[in-house]
């Protein structure tokens, strides 16, 4: 039994470690403050700027910066990393049939996920644009996002969930397909379609985000840029084709490459709903894997390396698209 004093005992030194990094954190800018009371001009505004950006460099840099180095490292070293392969985990990354169809996946993840997505968003937010009660429609469309990947997985495998066809369905997706006729499948074991299953839960839960943003931007249309087109004949699917879609291009650009690196990084749902199994591996499970269940850090940390590249060039086509938008 832990009794109060023996938990005193045991974390006393974490607890004062953690006093002692407060200490130090409201220590260094109560002197930096009182410092800068003094200062006047410019010095002042650069001693601004770096109590605010040095900080934040600094656990940047040790939360992001450092582990990425080392993951970089390690992806040229062997299980234990005791010793140097050199490209050989990157070599069997692209030759070993399981990281092939989780590439292949993950690349289907990252196609099909964002757009079927970003597209319901973009119509959801045309749609309850000015309509009655639009806060109420959005609220409940965005409450999946405020459900953790996690639970949203939990939730549709219980809509996925399989009996014999001679019982009672348990599973909302099961009682259908019964009523309809429809010939009953294990939804989770079903290949591909399992696939295309796993992207619901997904497309779920981001298509609530994306309405809000693409919603903002387009109630940022100049009113006076609809009349216009509206005066020149443009109505319905031709106002949204020629004004709406344009005038919100660099939001849809965020939204979708919001929604791809989401589906790059995706680990929770493939890992709740299937453990990557039944051909539904993702780069990131296998990653996961690699690390935690084959013990092999330098696998593990190639595939990381492969994600990251993969996010790389989504999230420069991002900065660029903005900076354009920024010129016009």
């Amino acid at each position: 039994m832990i009794t109060w004093s023996s938990f005193l005992e045991s974390s006393f030194p974490k607890i004062l470690q953690i006093l002692a990094v407060l200490a130090i954190f409201f220590g260094f800018y109560g002197i930096a403050f009182a410092a800068g009371a003094r200062i006047q001009g410019k010095k002042q505004n650069i001693l601004a700027l770096s109590l605010f950006l040095v900080p934040a460099i600094i656990l940047a840099m040790t939360g992001l910066g450092i582990p990425a180095v080392q993951t970089f490292i390690e992806s040229f070293k062997n299980a234990d990393s005791s010793k140097w392969v050199g490209f050989a985990n990157y070599t069997r990354a692209v030759k070993d049939p399981d990281i092939l169809l989780a590439f292949r996946n993950t690349m289907a993840w990252v196609i099909i996920s964002p757009l079927v997505a970003t597209s319901l968003g973009l119509a959801l937010a045309t749609m309850l644009n000015k309509m009655k009660r639009e806060a109420l429609a959005k609220s409940l469309i965005f409450m999946p996002m405020a459900i953790s990947f996690v639970g949203g997985s939990l939730i549709w495998n219980l809509m996925y969930q399989y009996q014999e066809p001679n019982m009672n369905q348990t599973g909302l997706v099961g009682q259908v397909m019964k009523s309809l006729g429809i010939p009953l499948q294990h939804l989770l074991l079903w290949y591909p379609w399992n696939n295309l299953l796993l992207m619901v839960v997904y497309i779920w839960g981001f298509t609530g985000f994306g309405m809000v943003i693409l919603s903002a931007a387009i109630k940022n249309i100049p009113q006076d840029i609809e009349e216009a087109a509206q005066l020149d004949g443009a109505s319905g699917f031709r106002l949204f084709r020629t004004v709406t879609v344009p005038m919100v291009k660099t939001t849809i650009i965020v939204v979708l490459t919001t929604a791809m690196v989401g589906t790059l990084k995706l680990f929770d749902v493939i890992h709740t709903m299937t453990g990557g199994n039944f051909k539904t591996d993702v780069l990131s499970n296998r990653m996961f894997d690699e690390h935690f269940v084959y013990l092999n850090n330098g696998r593990g940390s190639a595939l990381a390396m492969l994600i990251f590249l993969g996010v790389l060039p989504i999230t420069y086509y991002n900065i660029r698209s903005i900076r354009a938008e920024r010129k016009h």
